[in-house]
């Protein structure tokens, strides 16, 4: 992690485990708008990320004495840039805010099938960047997990 006069200026969320957007806790769909819908989520051991049809939202729950919770929210429109790499079982995204912060989202012990869902998801992200429309199809299949390969 870098950092500047003390400061964090990268922040990184490591998730492992796909969470159906059904069984997401309520104090995580707390979290989500009426117009919003919910696409998946995400796990580690003790946080939570969701991905929405309009943001995505991460809780980093820390333990350095005693239990605190941030709660990262992150619209799709303040994303400036955006990359994803795959490497052997996992990939990372990289997002660059306007405000020139970066966040890195890196997803670990991948399936095949895990790693097409994160590149739907980079694509509906770049799609809500660059001001196209999400269609109800590309909605149901991440959330249905409906992923093949065709």
């Amino acid at each position: 992690m870098a950092y500047l006069k003390y400061k964090e200026v990268t922040k990184y969320f490591y998730f492992s485990k796909v969470v159906s957007y059904k069984d997401l806790p309520q104090y995580v769909t707390d979290y989500i708008f009426e117009d919003e819908i919910i696409l998946c989520g995400y796990k580690t051991a003790r946080d939570y990320g969701v991905f929405t049809t309009k943001k995505i939202v991460l809780f980093d729950n820390t333990s350095t004495l005693g239990m605190s919770k941030h709660i990262y929210t992150i619209p799709y429109k303040t994303i400036s840039a955006l990359s994803i790499i795959y490497k052997q079982g996992g990939a990372e995204l990289s997002l660059f805010l306007d405000s020139g912060y970066p966040v890195r989202i890196k997803f670990r012990n991948m399936t095949n099938i895990d790693k097409k869902r994160v590149r739907l998801i980079y694509s509906l992200i770049s799609k809500v960047v660059n001001d196209q429309k999400i269609t109800n199809e590309e909605i149901k299949v991440i959330q249905e997990n409906d992923i093949n390969f065709k």
